[in-house]
Formats: C-alpha cells, sequence, structure tokens
C-alpha cells in the first residue's frame, strides 16, 4: 500500500481522518488533506499502540488503524503481475489496494464511462467485455452487488453501443461527469472484490508480456523493471527508436566494474529518464516521477511516498523466479 503524510490527499486521507475522529484523537475537518492537526492525531495513535511514533500512515499503522477491515491476502503473496498491475493502478488513483483496483471517471473524455486499474471504457469497447466476463464467471458476486439494478446492467451491456453510451451518461452529471449513487458505489464495490481485480490482472496481462519483452530486449532481469517498463506500457504506451538509440547509447557509457544489481539500477534510471523528456512536456515530470519510482525502488508520487519492496513485494530480484 501506499503511505500517508503530510502533503498527501485524497479519500483514503478522508477515511484515517474519520477513523481517529471516531477515536476522538482527530477533530479537525475531515477534509482530505494531511495537515499538522491529521499527523498530530496519527502521533497520538502510534504511542498509544506502542508503534514508531513517526506521524506516517504506513503499513503498520493502516493495519492497526484499520484492523477490522483488513481480510484481504497480503499483496506480498501475489504473482508479480498483480503487483506490477497494482502498482501502476496505485500511481494512476493516488490510491492503494484494493481502490487502485476502482478508479472510476465518467464522459469527460467522450468514452461514456472509463474503469478499472488500466481505465478501460465504453467508448472504445473495452470495459463491456470486463464485466461480461464478471457476470459469466461470478454471477452471485456482481449480482449481490448492484441487486435491483443488476437486470439493468446486464441490458444496458447488451443494447448497442449508442444506447449504452446513452445510458452510461443518464447516470453521471451532464458537466461535471462524475457518476450518480447508487452506481458510483456499485461500481467502486466491484472493483474492490478479489474476482474483478484477477478479471483485470487478466486482461492487462497483454501490456505485462509486452513489459518483459521489453526488459528482454533492454537485458534487464529484475521485479522493478518489469514494474518499470509495465508502467510506461500504461502510462507512455511504448519507447520509440530515436529514444530508445540513445538508451543504448549512454548503456556503452556505464562503468565497466559495476556489479549486476548496480548495472540493472543505472539502466533502469536511464531509461526512467529518457522516456520522461520524451514525454509531453506538460507531464514529463510526472513520468519521470513514476519511472524513477521503479527503477529506485520508491519515491515520492503525487504526494504519496511508495516503497515498492514493503509496500507491494517489487525487489531488485529477478523476475523469472517471481
Amino acid at each position: 500500500m501506499a503511505e500517508y503524510k503530510i502533503g498527501s490527499k485524497g479519500e483514503e486521507v478522508i477515511r484515517i481522518q474519520e477513523r481517529l475522529n471516531k477515536k476522538g484523537l482527530y477533530l479537525g475537518p475531515l477534509d482530505g488533506i494531511f495537515g499538522g492537526g491529521t499527523g498530530a492525531a496519527v502521533k497520538q495513535f502510534q504511542k498509544m499502540k506502542r508503534l514508531e511514533v513517526d506521524g506516517v500512515v504506513g503499513p503498520e499503522t493502516w493495519k492497526a488503524l484499520f484492523a477490522e477491515d483488513m481480510s484481504e491476502p497480503s499483496i506480498l503473496s501475489r504473482p508479480l503481475d498483480y503487483k506490477t498491475v497494482a502498482l501502476s493502478g496505485s500511481f494512476e488513483t493516488g490510491k492503494g489496494i484494493p481502490d487502485c483496483f476502482a478508479g472510476l471517471s465518467g464522459d469527460f473524455d467522450g468514452q461514456g464511462i472509463s474503469f478499472g486499474v488500466l481505465q478501460w471504457n465504453f467508448g472504445q469497447d473495452s470495459l463491456q467485455p470486463l464485466l461480461k466476463d464478471m457476470i459469466a464467471r461470478h454471477p452471485k458476486v456482481i449480482r449481490g452487488i448492484f441487486q435491483a439494478d443488476y437486470d439493468v446492467l446486464v441490458k444496458a451491456l447488451d443494447a448497442d453501443k449508442q444506447e449504452l453510451m446513452t445510458f452510461s451518461r443518464s447516470i453521471q452529471d451532464p458537466v461535471k461527469h462524475f457518476l450518480y449513487e447508487p452506481w458510483r458505489g456499485m461500481l467502486k464495490a466491484l472493483g474492490r472484490t478479489e474476482e474483478f481485480q484477477d478479471i483485470q490482472v487478466r486482461y492487462a496481462s497483454r501490456l505485462y508480456k509486452a513489459a518483459l519483452k521489453l526488459c528482454s530486449e533492454y537485458g534487464l532481469w529484475s521485479q522493478r523493471a518489469a514494474a518499470l517498463m509495465f508502467d510506461i506500457k500504461v502510462q507512455n504506451g511504448s519507447i520509440s527508436e530515436f529514444v530508445k538509440t540513445r538508451i543504448f547509447s549512454e548503456f556503452k557509457g556505464l562503468p565497466t566494474d559495476l556489479g549486476d544489481e548496480e548495472i540493472e539500477v543505472q539502466k533502469m534510471r536511464i531509461i526512467a529518464n529518457r522516456r520522461a523528456e520524451a514525454a509531453n512536456p506538460r507531464w514529463i515530470e510526472d513520468v519521470r516521477a513514476r519511472k524513477l519510482c521503479c527503477a529506485n525502488g520508491g519515491g515520492l508520487v503525487h504526494g504519496i511516498n511508495f516503497d515498492l519492496g514493503g509496500q507491494f513485494g517489487i525487489g531488485l530480484v529477478r523476475y523469472d523466479n517471481a
């Protein structure tokens, strides 16, 4: 999972504030902004639970704070493809597991509804297969979530494209494009289920296999490299031939006396920086932060501190041993 500390923002911070409020430790606004008041309350809680008092909600503090909610299996025991998908999903949404699998947005881009860790959508016919697969494989689970609206969902998915897009736009604000309840809550709940997470990982397998092919092409062998290349496929699509030429030219300049692990890290840093610099100028630093986080095994992305080894079980070990 991600870490939350001073400067972090979002729905997960609201959850932290709400839980601290219920425990009588935080009396400030539930605004989703991790400020000094939230930090002080976290420290009080950590002191009560005899945890390290650093004001940061990392894995141990989160577990203690939400002990009754921690029923899902540890990500550390999951396969590498799941871990890489979850990591890129966390970068995309700023949320940890399971909410990184429940990213949801409306028709701001003309795609009707975009959903899931890779933002599959109705406009490009990429979301329909996942939902139909869920209905076929786990009818009791999805029916239990959508209840009275289950038949509406099924009919919408069976309708022609125009009807489906009309339906998707009817359940969201026409200007701000946020989904109305109960549809927003139901889709979020679906994204959090282990069954739909597994379907998402399976549908992301093409990108994952392409990422491993890139690792081989660039002479990389580690799990962190697999995560780096997968995030390139997700966020950037590819590496151009020009950028590839620059990367290999810099590879030749690496010192010859480095160990295997140091060479691996240096190569990943070169790839991270060169791919970032080839991005749209508006997004260069965002791309750089994500890619260097993979290369270095951790770092700050969107105000959230990531530790690939501790939080995702993605290490500087061979990906073919995962």
